[in-house]
């Protein structure tokens, strides 16, 4: 249970170690019979059902296991990612984000999403560099004096989105972005605490930097509204 890589690498080395042999040797026969199965794809799909019977019977024994369920997560989702971009499959096949989409499945994940987003951020907020700029000594790269919080908060929901946005259903998704709001909302009340604690020193390093890191992530999330 703790190992899904090895199976879900295996899968992918079976793919790509027949694609030759199938677009050769199997593909010709099929087009000379007339027919419009494409041999490659029919291999990887016969494979991914494989992977989805694999994934419906662990996934129950890990639900409750942060660590399992989440090393699980983040090896679909890689997964996923090489069988489309190496590989050619297609979105219209099976593939294992239905798995994730069901529904005990999926409210863990976004749980746990939650549950370790919320750690991230209290994590980048006690850091000594919290409200220091990663790239103060260049003046051609920060314009914006984005204290590093902001950056890393911002990157934070760029990879949530990276990693729900292949999910099948629309409602799904935007469960997702519910709970993008909710950190955007709680990044929001945690700056609006250490901004009530540099009111007194209002030209301070500090409260400036709260003020940079406000004006970033509204023209960050400014960018983001043309991205549906």
């Amino acid at each position: 249970l703790n190992k899904p890589e090895w199976y879900l690498t295996q899968v992918l080395m079976w793919i790509g170690n027949h694609a030759k042999f199938l677009d050769e040797k199997i593909q010709p026969i099929l087009d000379k019979a007339g027919s419009s199965v494409n041999a490659g794809l029919e291999f990887s799909r016969a494979l991914v059902m494989l992977i989805l019977e694999k994934l419906a019977a662990d996934i129950p024994c890990l639900l409750y296991d942060d660590t399992l369920f989440c090393h699980l997560v983040d090896e679909v989702l890689l997964f996923e990612r090489e069988l489309y971009s190496v590989h050619g499959y297609l979105s219209s096949l099976p593939n294992c984000m239905h798995i994730l989409s069901e529904d005990s499945c999926f409210q863990r994940w976004l749980t746990v999403e939650k549950k370790f987003a919320l750690q991230k951020m209290d994590s980048m907020l006690s850091s000594e560099a919290a409200w220091i700029s990663q790239y103060k000594d260049i003046t051609d790269v920060d314009e914006m004096k984005v204290p590093d919080c902001a950056e890393t908060f911002m990157t934070l929901l760029l990879v949530i989105t990276d990693r729900y946005k292949n999910l099948p259903s629309a409602s799904r998704k935007l469960q997702f972005l519910g709970l993008q709001k909710e950190l955007v909302d709680d990044f929001r009340i945690r700056l609006t605490q250490v901004m009530k604690e540099e009111t007194r020193a209002s030209l301070g390093f500090r409260y400036c930097a709260i003020l940079n890191a406000v004006n970033y992530i509204a023209t960050v999330l400014a960018d983001w509204a043309d991205n549906v």
